[in-house]
């Protein structure tokens, strides 16, 4: 027959780990964000690339702000990133693809024309910027970082909900 303190610990055990388990279920319901159940996950796709934009661009802004030292080839390392990720997202805004955990704006499809041109417009900042990294102007790449993410901004304030 067990003891009593070792009945004791098995139910402390047991109230840990109902409680562990609670908290983790709890946890999980205030995520907020459904998981892209959907065949070919092109929300996921999409956002992932949209991350490494992100990831790419944030050091190239940081510079052009002169809030890092300028690496020519570290620069242009990453603004041939970007210019080689700046086309993959689009296919990916398929008619089917506008659900949670989506945050486009139905735009994206009722104004497609404009949706397209948006896109455009950023596709070919990336490459003037890209352009811009293989001079020496450190002026003209700080203009072609800052018009890069103004794009980034003016597509997101017509077609991307908060």
């Amino acid at each position: 027959m067990p003891s009593m303190p070792m009945i004791r610990s098995l139910r402390l055990s047991l109230s840990v780990l109902v409680l562990a388990l609670l908290v983790a279920v709890g946890l999980a319901a205030c995520s907020g964000e459904p998981p892209d159940d959907h065949p070919g996950q092109p929300v996921t796709k999409r956002r992932a690339i949209f991350k490494q934009f992100a990831k790419t661009l944030e050091p190239m802004g940081l510079v052009a702000r002169a809030r890092e030292p300028y690496k020519r080839e570290k620069f242009l390392a990453q603004a041939e990133e970007l210019a080689r990720l700046a086309p993959e997202p689009w296919p990916y805004f398929t008619p089917d693809a506008n659900y949670p955990p989506s945050r486009a704006k139905p735009e994206v499809w009722s104004q497609a024309a404009e949706f397209t041109k948006a896109r455009e417009q950023y596709v070919a900042a990336t490459q003037t910027l890209l352009a811009a990294a293989k001079g020496d102007d450190l002026d003209a790449m700080r203009r072609a970082v800052n018009a890069v993410q103004d794009q980034c901004t003016s597509c997101h304030k017509q077609f991307r909900r908060k």
